[in-house]
């Protein structure tokens, strides 16, 4: 694709063009409220506007995305060619609506807060430029929502699954499984899926005290959530046993993501533990233990492989958890 960027200087051996009598200086560039939307404007122009706005505002990446996706459900919702003149209040009412109780898809508390964010700043914007007399996002509070903490296992819960694990390792019929997951889960945190995914060859166990997992994504969208994670010198200890018992050839866990489940669930029965133990609980465990022991929230959002907008919520819920009476 050719470089449609124009040179800053002319090419050398070219005479600058002079200005004519009638403009002795260059004109300023234009003011944004010179811009082509009107009143009549498609909801679909108006947002590609916005998206152009947000960029000229050097916002990050990962705000415009989420702000640029908020605005693009609304566009479905509503239609691409509804005008922005007729939009009211009541479309935005509707449309909070539907994501809350008529979508079918769950609405967590902090996305349905930043949803109603992007639109009063979409419509904020769009009244600041004049093109809309009246801003019909305005009206609309925002509603206090609290999101509901995720299960955790407190010390004496952890001490008593892994003990429980070991001595599956130790049992006549020995299985290593159950410790190595439990061991990865609460050392790294991270989701089933990045779980199912780990390949032998992200695995560094050569110094038990070091080992390392590389948690990598073949979609370059999720490239961003690539990182390398520290593992428990006992999951490199318990390793070899592992692979000498199942025999993987390519990925660490060749089985399905519910027979992971399945030892999870033994676990669980065998300790007392019931629903309180799952990938996500584990997940939120490892994230507790790590505030508790000093990492910063920015290092354990990194860890997690979660966006700086995901950590809005999410961040908070860690706080809570954190806070928690034993």
């Amino acid at each position: 694709m050719p470089n449609e960027q124009l040179p800053l200087f002319p090419p050398r051996g070219t005479k600058p063009k002079r200005l004519s009598s009638r403009a002795e200086t260059p004109r300023a560039p234009a003011p944004l409220e010179s811009t082509p939307l009107h009143a009549r404007s498609s909801l679909v122009a108006a947002i590609t506007a916005y998206h152009a706005q947000m960029r000229r505002m050097n916002w990050s990446h990962h705000t415009i995305q989420a702000f640029g996706g908020d605005l693009n459900l609304f566009r479905r919702h509503v239609g691409d060619n509804t005008p922005i003149n007729e939009i009211t209040s009541t479309t935005i009412q509707k449309f909070l609506d539907w994501l809350r109780y008529e979508r079918g898809v769950p609405c967590k508390p902090k996305s349905y807060q930043r949803r109603l964010t992007t639109l009063k700043g979409f419509f904020a914007w769009l009244k600041q430029i004049q093109v809309i007399a009246d801003d019909p996002a305005a009206p609309i509070a925002h509603i206090p929502v609290t999101a509901p903490l995720p299960d955790i296992l407190y010390d004496d819960q952890i001490a008593r699954l892994l003990e429980h694990a070991r001595s599956v390792l130790r049992a006549p019929k020995r299985d290593a499984r159950p410790l190595l997951l439990v061991t990865l889960l609460l050392s790294t945190g991270i989701k089933k899926s990045e779980t199912m995914a780990i390949r032998l060859r992200d695995l560094d166990t050569a110094d038990p005290r070091n080992a390392t997992l590389f948690i990598r994504y073949d979609d370059a969208k999720k490239r961003f959530k690539e990182r390398k994670l520290k593992l428990a010198p006992e999951f490199a200890t318990t390793l070899p046993i592992y692979l000498e018992q199942y025999k993987p050839r390519e990925h660490l866990f060749e089985c399905t993501a519910r027979n992971l489940e399945y030892v999870l669930a033994d676990l669980a029965q065998a300790t007392g533990l019931g629903k309180t133990l799952s990938f996500e609980s584990l997940r939120w465990t490892c994230a507790v233990q790590d505030y508790k022991n000093g990492m910063s929230e920015d290092q354990i959002r990194q860890k997690l492989g979660l966006t700086t907008i995901a950590w809005e919520e999410d961040g908070e819920r860690l706080r809570r958890l954190a806070g928690k009476p034993l």
